[in-house]
């Protein structure tokens, strides 16, 4: 009779018993009868000993097994028959815990009058409740700990007996460095440590936009969980393998918040091979498959295996427990991509771990809700990440073919092309029937290359006028294909379409040579424009250049084709875009990146799952829309176009025109666009709706959640002006469809082109008056007949930028010129004027001077008259205050004024700064330096 024969016909407990005998034998301890009792067994050093039937204190019966770890009692097991419910014995359990004889006190553990961990098991279910915890529970375990686990588990209860635990530790978390954070990473930080605190839930999801960042959150969060709340080691699974080395780098390379050194300095990373998971590693990186194949014994490549990493099996796997890998080898499971691998047939890999497991995600479904318990603790949207420029918007182009939309018929007797799929060996059949294939056997159970070459074609043609109007080199493109037949027709048919060699496009799939080198290129390179894959960048993988996204295969799953439309969604800096761009140098809309294109050859952007771009309207100019916000005039789906205009604008303009631009607003732009994208978001509004109660129009409350949304555009000409000023300043429409007729040609005299621009400038002043902070200065002093304080630098900088834009392209210089030429004998020559000329251009045309002299002659003149006063005043000044108030007089000439701080810069510094005005110009220094300011600013 064998062991299983035998195990079926003992009574039921005893069936579990055995059961359970097994399991702590697996997990390295040794069982024992009370009679045959040694607590020198087991494992030399930690001595894990499980006693049966270990009588207790008076009161408190039997325990079924009393757990002894380097010869102290550490903890007991309740054991139950098959099927009944463990909860409900709990309190059996809990009186054997607070049952310890007298005798045996001197050696044992104990939390208060308790023994620290408790089991209930029935042989098919483990929950274990670990006394040291803040709020102790049980929990279901897929297996015992080891011996050993409970002795690290007591050790660092005794090291720190107030937080002796991880979930202890997580509640005295220290504040988050957010310095390189971005605010949508910092919530997600901040939540999920306010989620394991709580414990209200063995399981979080992140929400988060493609690109905004996923895996730097899941590094910063692990950094800290390592180091301040005793984790000691975390798994991370990526969905990919080649996912795992990008992962990999992101932990290399990250810095520490704390004195900067690399996160490989302190702890160890490790991804998974054929070697196992390594005793000394503290995160370790992983394909759930390669988790799999490890639990099970089986060797793991060191390099990509699409075989390995792409399986999935039919029916749910099944987990049996590997010493090698316990279920308590990890505190934290990170699963990237969570709606990729955790439900269905992989669940069972995950819950066979005793950890609280983190799913990141941009897309999740209800079955991924479902499985995090419903405990969303962040949540960052596609349009949310767009508003905030972490990503940029799409448009969407359709190309659709007779073909590609009906199928096709072939009739019996032709003569085609037959391919095998194993060796690529073609031959030339006859078909013996009629073949009619749809759209959807299109590449793959027939390849008419005539299509592709269609589809082809149309994007090569319409790529420079239609799609990417006033580009000259192709944008960076990814090529999506059914599998690595059709991929290979594709790349063939692009080299030829276009006219190029290998190094124009390439197929970068796993069955490619060197699909790695081919992917680095793709992200690095100018030459490599166009990439042709299957999976192997759908997922995951970073190519900030990237611009066009090409669909020639159908996708069905929401979560993929997100993942996959995310490829072309990172933001990326100006000098590496501009690196990696061949026009970004000849081109003005290829000087940074600000959008992408789905270019949509199969009709995956028509299922309803595909949420349309941002910009719903483009035929619409940003001023008309700008307009209709003022009228409150604007629609829903404009505003969304205005959102995302801006957010473009945003991305394009530099620091210097972001903050004017903030500081006209009153609040930072993307504030603006941020609430313009949340105006427009379902969920918003439907918040919006119910917190209006009953009786409310739904209607009236989206209305006004929009027109709140608009007011600080709609309240704010000036904000609208500057915002245009700088849309012309940035883009350049390049009109090449409209040709064009001679009109007249004929000279226009160098006068004439000087009194329009004077002409222009007037007109200029006179509509934007109330605007320039300069004018008003001036203005003011006009009216109250007294000498203007003097203009700072920084508003006559701020006019000189505003009239450099487009359409004027105004310079100090270029008017100062134009005046020469129209009110000669009222001009003095300025062979180069500056910024702070346009004062006296400003109280020329303004203030009505008599004569138009350059700013610096005007200051000098001005502080020549005030020594003569001082002098005869009796005022003396020596040779070293006279070289203090020469050179104050030359920074209010350069700069329209001077303050007190630029005394610490040069040529100041090299006498000391404001100390050395101190000690040379006496207690007058700050009076003098008022009155130059009174006295010489024009």
């Amino acid at each position: 009779m064998n062991s299983k024969d035998h195990d079926s016909r003992l009574p039921a407990e005893a069936r579990a018993r055995a059961l359970i005998d097994q399991q702590l034998t697996a997990a390295g301890w040794a069982v024992q009868d009370r009679k045959a009792m040694n607590l020198f067994a087991g494992e030399l050093g930690v001595h894990g000993v499980a006693v049966r039937e270990v009588v207790m204190a008076p009161g408190h019966g039997r325990v079924d097994y009393l757990l002894y770890v380097e010869k102290k009692v550490v903890g007991v097991i309740e054991a139950k028959p098959q099927g009944t419910t463990l909860s409900g014995v709990e309190w059996q359990s809990a009186m054997y815990a607070t049952g310890l004889p007298p005798e045996h006190r001197k050696r044992a553990h104990t939390v208060g009058d308790r023994i620290p961990f408790v089991f209930e098991a029935s042989g098919s279910e483990t929950h274990f409740t670990n006394g040291y915890d803040p709020e102790p529970r049980a929990r279901k375990i897929f297996n015992f700990p080891k011996p050993a686990t409970l002795a690290r588990i007591v050790r660092e209860a005794q090291d720190d007996p107030d937080f002796p635990t991880w979930r202890a530790k997580v509640r005295r978390m220290p504040p988050l460095n957010e310095e390189r954070l971005r605010p949508a990473q910092t919530e997600a930080i901040s939540e999920t440590e306010a989620s394991l605190a709580a414990q209200r839930a063995d399981r979080s999801l992140i929400q988060m936009a493609t690109g905004a960042g996923k895996t730097h959150t899941a590094v910063t969060l692990s950094y800290r969980l390592l180091k301040h709340a005793g984790f000691k080691r975390v798994l991370f699974l990526v969905d990919r393998n080649n996912l795992a080395k990008q992962t990999a780098a992101e932990f290399s390379n990250y810095e520490t918040p704390d004195d900067g050194r690399k996160f490989t300095e302190l702890y160890s990373v490790q991804r998974l091979t054929g070697l196992g998971m390594l005793e000394s590693s503290n995160v370790v990186i992983s394909t759930i498959q390669r988790v799999y194949s490890v639990l099970r014994g089986k060797d793991v490549p060191e390099g990509d295996d699409p075989t390995l990493d792409s399986f999935v099996p039919d029916a749910p796997v099944e987990i049996a427990y590997n010493k090698d890998m316990p279920p308590e080898s990890f505190d934290l499971v990170i699963v990237d991509e969570a709606h990729r691998s955790i439900y269905g047939v992989w669940k069972g890999v995950l819950e066979y771990f005793d950890a609280h497991i983190l799913g990141l995600t941009a897309t999740p479904g209800k079955q991924t809700f479902a499985f995090f318990r419903q405990n969303l603790v962040s949540q960052y949207t596609y349009t949310e990440s767009v508003a905030d420029c972490v990503n940029v918007d799409f448009d969407i182009y359709r190309i659709k073919t007779e073909v590609s939309e009906n199928g096709a018929k072939i009739e019996a007797g032709t003569f085609v092309p037959k391919v095998d799929r194993r060796t690529r060996m073609q031959r030339i059949e006859a078909i013996d029937e009629d073949l009619e294939y749809k759209k959807s056997q299109l590449d793959r159970a027939v390849q008419n290359p005539n299509q592709v070459r269609t589809v082809l074609e149309t994007f090569r043609d319409r790529l420079f006028t239609e799609i990417f109007p006033g580009r000259t080199a192709v944008p960076k493109t990814l090529i999506f294909c059914k599998d690595d037949a059709h991929a290979e027709e594709v790349v063939t048919q692009v080299r030829q379409v276009f006219g190029k060699g290998n190094d124009f496009a390439a197929k970068i799939t796993y069955q490619a040579k060197d699909p790695e080198g081919h992917l680095q290129a793709f992200r690095s390179s100018a030459r490599l424009r166009i990439a042709v894959t299957v999976d192997m960048i759908a997922t995951g993988t970073d190519v900030k250049p990237l611009e066009c996204v090409f669909f020639m295969r159908d996708v069905r799953s929401a979560q993929y084709f997100e993942q996959m439309k995310g490829r072309g969604a990172r933001t990326m800096p100006k000098p590496d875009f501009q690196a990696v761009t061949p026009d970004s140098q000849t081109s003005p809309v290829a000087r940074e990146k600000t959008r992408f294109v789905i270019v949509d050859a199969i009709g995956v952007t028509e299922h309803d799952f595909v949420d349309p771009p941002l910009m719903r309207k483009k035929g619409i100019s940003l001023e008309k829309l700008l307009s209709k916000a003022a009228s409150l005039t604007i629609t829903e789906d404009e505003t969304a176009t205005l959102a995302s205009r801006l957010a473009a604008l945003e991305l394009q303009v530099t620091s210097a025109e972001r903050a004017e631009l903030d500081k006209v607003a009153g609040q930072p732009l993307k504030k603006i666009v941020k609430k313009l994208v949340e105006a427009c978001d379902p969920e918003q509004q439907a918040k919006a709706v119910a917190a209006a109660g009953e009786g409310a129009d739904p209607q009236q409350v989206v209305d006004d959640l929009l027109e709140k949304a608009i007011t600080p555009l709609a309240a704010n000409p000036e904000l609208r002006t500057r915002i245009m000023e700088l849309r012309r300043q940035h883009d350049q429409i390049i009109d090449d469809t409209n040709p064009d007729t001679l009109l007249e040609a004929y000279g226009v005299s160098a006068e004439d082109k000087a009194r329009e621009i004077v002409t222009d400038w007037r007109a200029y002043l006179d509509e934007h008056r109330s605007e320039i902070s300069a004018i008003q200065v001036l203005q003011h002093a006009e009216e109250s007949g007294t000498k203007p304080a003097g203009s700072t630098f920084a508003q006559i900088k701020e006019l000189a930028d505003r009239i450099a834009r487009p359409p004027h392209q105004w310079t100090p210089q270029r008017l100062w010129e134009a005046y020469e030429q129209v009110e000669k004998g009222r001009v003095r020559p300025n062979a180069e004027a500056q910024v702070t000329d346009l004062v006296s251009l400003l109280r020329f045309t303004l203030a009505g001077d008599d004569e138009l002299v350059p700013y610096a002659d005007k200051v000098r003149e001005r502080y020549q008259g005030w020594l003569r006063q001082q002098e005869q005043a009796g005022v003396v000044f020596t040779e070293t205050q006279k070289w203090w108030l020469d050179n104050m007089a030359d920074v209010i000439a350069s700069s329209a004024g001077i303050d007190v701080d630029q005394l610490d810069g040069a040529p100041f510094d090299e006498r000391g700064g404001i100390d050395g005005a101190v000690r040379d110009l006496g207690d007058q220094a700050g009076t003098l330096l008022e009155t130059l300011n009174k006295e010489l600013t024009a």
